[in-house]
């Protein structure tokens, strides 16, 4: 499995935040339109993510619920019937929610800078911080905390858990 290390963070003022971005990353932006639906998954999270174009990549991880930068281990498998594999899924497991965002993708090196809008949440900060096959989640964790530092992100605004974790905590199906 891959793994790499994460940070979430709210944000009040993307506009700010990305400005900041802009001035550090490797190149232009990547506009993303996400809808994720999350399946019942004993052993970590089952997600099926679907993108505008129409392909889907189905995703499990397993993180710590915590705030902070954390270990995550994954695994991706990219689907080109998005809606099929929603609805076998569903069937078999049973949804438990469905996140629904706009992402602006950014790179600073190995770290995969995330701005997303998520409806019915507001505004967030991601930073993904790829590992390489035996390297020490501290190196991402040290990455993390570096980024995170030079954007003036306050430990303050850090989350824990996941989008969906956050609809549900709102009352959101």
């Amino acid at each position: 499995m891959s793994r790499n290390v994460e940070i979430k963070a709210r944000i009040d003022n993307l506009e700010d935040l990305e400005r900041k971005i802009e001035e550090i990353a490797d190149g232009k932006p990547v506009e993303i339109i996400q809808d994720d639906t999350f399946f019942r998954c004993a052993n970590g999270r089952l997600k099926l993510r679907t993108f505008s174009n129409g392909s889907g990549e189905l995703i499990f991880y397993k993180r710590a619920d915590e705030s902070g930068p954390k270990e995550c281990f994954y695994l991706i498998s990219k689907t080109p019937e998005p809606e099929t594999m929603r609805k076998t899924l569903d069937l078999a497991y049973g949804a438990v929610g469905r996140v629904q965002k706009r992402r602006t993708l950014y790179f600073i090196g190995r770290t995969r800078i995330h701005l997303d809008r998520v409806e019915g949440l507001g505004d967030f900060l991601e930073l993904e911080v790829v590992l390489a096959d035996g390297e020490s989640s501290r190196d991402g964790v040290d990455e993390a905390k570096a980024i995170v530092c030079r954007l003036g992100v306050n430990d303050s605004r850090l989350i824990e858990g996941a989008y969906v974790d956050l609809l549900e905590q709102h009352g959101a199906p």
